[in-house]
């Protein structure tokens, strides 16, 4: 039963191993972003988006097209009427028709105010676009960052699993030999089974990472994508003696804020539009009438609207106050909410940081050093099974410390970002 697990264990990794090696791209960080921002099916959306608002500015502009009325046509021939001249060669002589152009004049500057109110939105359209820009950048690099942290732990274990087998291999020709009790080697081979089983759980946590990355870079799902840089710590320092700079910075350059912002100028924009409305239109026309009056061609003027008794458009009117104050609880919000995400961000990375600090630059290099100079001495039989095996849980353990370190620098740097709204 054991061989026939080890067994569905290699199969397994060998099938992973060469789907990797098939589609493998390899790209950086840098490149990635570039890929996200020229392919990102999200961007491009919203671009379109844009050029529909511009659409609408372009609508806005328009007069009311011209209303043409033609009517009172007979189509019949009809006697006892006075006689009149032809229309058309001999036809026309019974015939009595009356047409009309009618164009509607907009009053108290409706159509500025919505032209002016369409631009609002193009510019809402515009910090919608950096919205997402700022929800999905920080999208991919987090991804991007799960990716290597991934990556360097199947590295870690891949060489520890090559470094396992070999111990393994040699002990199993001990047993043989009679030189050492079988429950030592059960205890190794158990250790080599147990880092197997955890580089396949890391395997298969990349194909949600790698499920994502792919979505947003819009690359084909046979690929396999490995990235090419190393997990480190954020090279630029970061000082508390920012933080008044940021705050302020959040305000101007944050898109929720300026989406708040601009919802306050269109809710302003739209009271004005509003108020326009209870002036009404004037509706200004030109008629001819022929064989239907005294006269028989008759030319008149005329001019309508609609007498402003019952609807003055107060309801609007005041729901287009409340929107502005609504909006101007909604910018302060945001900035209230920036503010403390700012420094809640911030003091999570500088705990970070210093935790990182506490790690000497040599140390990963000297607990390198140990293992291997752990490992020689336990092939040699200077060191026990079980301070081997301490040791080694140690050295997993110490790793994995430095790799999370890095990985919540990198996390936090990018919230960081975020929450200011740009790159630092």
């Amino acid at each position: 039963m054991k061989k026939i697990i080890l067994t569905l264990l290699y199969v397994h990794l060998f099938g992973f191993f060469s789907a990797q090696t098939s589609d493998t791209l390899k790209i950086g960080r840098q490149e990635a972003e570039s890929i996200f921002l020229t392919r990102n099916l999200d961007l491009i959306t919203q671009k379109l988006e844009i050029s529909q608002a511009e659409a609408r500015v372009v609508q806005a502009k328009f007069w009311p097209n011209p209303k043409l009325t033609v009517n009172e046509i007979n189509l019949w021939r009809t006697y006892d009427i006075e006689e009149q001249p032809a229309l058309i060669g001999n036809w026309g002589k019974n015939t009595q028709v009356s047409a009309e152009i009618e164009q509607v004049i907009q009053t108290a500057g409706k159509r500025r105010k919505n032209i002016e109110l369409q631009k609002i939105e193009v510019d809402g359209e515009k910090y919608e676009l950096q919205e997402v820009l700022r929800e999905l950048k920080k999208l991919l690099r987090n991804t991007i960052t799960e990716i290597l942290y991934n990556q360097e732990q199947q590295k870690l274990y891949k060489n520890q699993i090559s470094s396992i087998v070999k111990l393994t291999k040699s002990y199993q020709n001990q047993l043989q030999q009679g030189n050492i009790s079988k429950s030592e080697y059960i205890r190794l081979k158990a250790q080599e089974i147990e880092f197997k089983k955890k580089l396949i759980s890391l395997q298969q946590d990349i194909v949600e990472q790698q499920t994502e990355l792919k979505a947003l870079l819009i690359i084909p799902a046979k690929s396999y994508i490995v990235i090419s840089d190393e997990l480190h710590a954020p090279e630029k320092e970061l000082s508390e003696l920012e933080l008044p700079k940021w705050l302020e910075a959040a305000k101007e350059n944050r898109p929720d804020i300026l989406i708040a912002k601009n919802k306050e100028k269109s809710a302003q924009k739209n009271l004005e539009l509003q108020n326009a409305l209870r002036t009404p239109d004037i509706a200004v026309s030109i008629g001819y009438d022929r064989g239907g009056n005294i006269m028989k061609d008759f030319v008149g003027l005329g001019v309508s609207f609609d007498l402003p008794i019952f609807d003055r458009n107060k309801g609007n009117i005041q729901e287009a106050k409340l929107e502005i104050t609504k909006s101007g609880y909604e910018t302060r919000k945001n900035v209230l909410k920036s503010e403390n995400e700012i420094v809640a961000v911030f003091q999570n990375y500088t705990k970070t940081e210093e935790i990182f600090h506490e790690i000497d630059d040599s140390y990963e290099t000297a607990l390198d050093g140990m293992l291997t100079s752990h490992e020689k001495n336990f092939r040699l039989r200077n060191i026990s099974m079980l301070e081997y095996m301490d040791f080694l849980d140690t050295y997993i353990g110490n790793k994995m410390i430095i790799l999370d370190t890095k990985k919540e620098l990198n996390q936090y740097y990018e919230n960081l970002q975020y929450v200011v709204g740009q790159d630092l």
